[in-house]
């Protein structure tokens, strides 16, 4: 009797031994599933369903410039934000053409996007790069994300046929350069046949200071220079930097009269395209872009001025007086400017309100 008694307790514990070990292996199955199918959760990829797309951005600038850098900057964000759905390639230091080619190849959709200081088909962005609206990078910002430019922005679409995802600044603020003598007056740039880009403004900059002005494509300055198809030129510290045109210029002279819009050239069809997930995405690493641009434009500046000094050129300062005499000898460029239909005078007095209040 006692060995049965025996024998069903230790059946018992048996039975009671196996379901609690049966219990306890199952317990981590279910959780190790549960985690399984929260990390696929977790690694899913919202994009999947919305397709992949391409774009192809054209510039003039050289590794290095501000341009150059944040535009890298931009390509590596969409690419991460995107999750790799939206790749962009970009292709620098004039590779894809002239500024105004690169931009009529982003109208016919050739390539879906360029950034530059190129205004050919968007001439009412020429009302930000009147002479000495402005001097100080506060104003700068201002201006370039007021209601107004935003307003000018858009018209471009209609115009054009791109839409403009970005302002920013084109590389900060423009000075003079010769290779024959000091620019200390207005009156030093008579008979200098300057180049421009071809912008209105800075051919009535200069027509106004009494220089000739001859038109050559940005990447081919430098030879230009140095050739004598132009005695001298306008560019910021970063671009005259990036571009070595301190080999090929003697005298620079520090009149901040100018700087440019940015305007980051999308072709409309192309965007359109996009699901609007992806538009968002863009749209936020652009303007983190341009953020960044203008930061590296404001760091660069001063090492940048300092390379043309080590490089044995002049820089000359002008005192108060003598830079007033500048802005003095500009005036009329406002009222051709309005003549021409660039922007009304009422658009004017709301860029100065602006500019004042920055």
């Amino acid at each position: 009797m006692k060995k049965t008694l025996a024998l069903l307790l230790a059946l018992c514990m048996m039975f009671s031994l196996a379901a609690c070990g049966g219990s306890a292996a199952s317990t981590p199955a279910s959780t190790s599933t549960g985690a399984a199918n929260s990390t696929a959760t977790e690694n899913a990829d919202p994009y999947a369903d919305l397709g992949n797309f391409t774009m192809t951005i054209g510039h003039a600038q050289p590794a290095g410039n501000p341009r150059y850098v944040s535009l890298e900057q931009f390509a590596a964000d969409v690419k991460e934000k995107t999750n790799g759905h939206v790749t962009v390639d970009v292709y620098g230091e004039g590779q894809l053409g002239t500024e105004k080619e690169m931009l009529e190849q982003v109208v016919a959709g050739t390539i879906q996007g360029m950034r530059g200081g190129q205004f050919d088909f968007s001439p009412r962005l020429l009302m930000f790069t009147l002479p000495f609206l402005t001097n100080t990078r506060a104003q700068v910002t201002a201006l370039l994300s007021s209601d107004l430019a935003k307003s000018v922005c858009a018209e471009a679409e209609g115009a054009t046929g791109t839409i403009i995802i970005n302002l920013c600044d084109a590389g900060g603020y423009r000075q003079f350069s010769n290779s024959k003598h000091p620019i200390t007056q207005p009156s030093d740039l008579t008979g200098l046949k300057m180049r421009t880009n071809g912008m209105k403004t800075i051919d009535l900059t200069f027509q106004a200071l009494g220089a000739t002005t001859t038109t050559i494509p940005y990447s081919d300055l430098y030879m230009g220079l140095k050739t004598g198809v132009a005695d001298g030129q306008e560019n910021p510290w970063v671009n005259v930097e990036g571009m070595k045109f301190y080999e090929v210029q003697k005298y620079f002279t520090v009149v901040n009269y100018q700087f440019h819009p940015d305007p980051f050239y999308v072709n409309a069809a192309w965007w359109n395209s996009l699901p609007v997930e992806f538009q968002d995405i863009l749209s936020e690493c652009a303007t983190e872009m341009g953020l960044a641009n203008d930061k590296l434009i404001d760091e660069n500046q001063s090492a940048a001025l300092q390379t043309i000094k080590d490089n044995g050129c002049e820089v000359y300062e002008p005192t108060a007086e003598e830079l007033a005499a500048f802005q003095e000898a500009v005036q009329p460029v406002y009222q051709k400017c309005i003549d021409e239909g660039i922007l009304t005078q009422e658009e004017l007095d709301k860029m100065l309100e602006i500019v004042k209040k920055a």
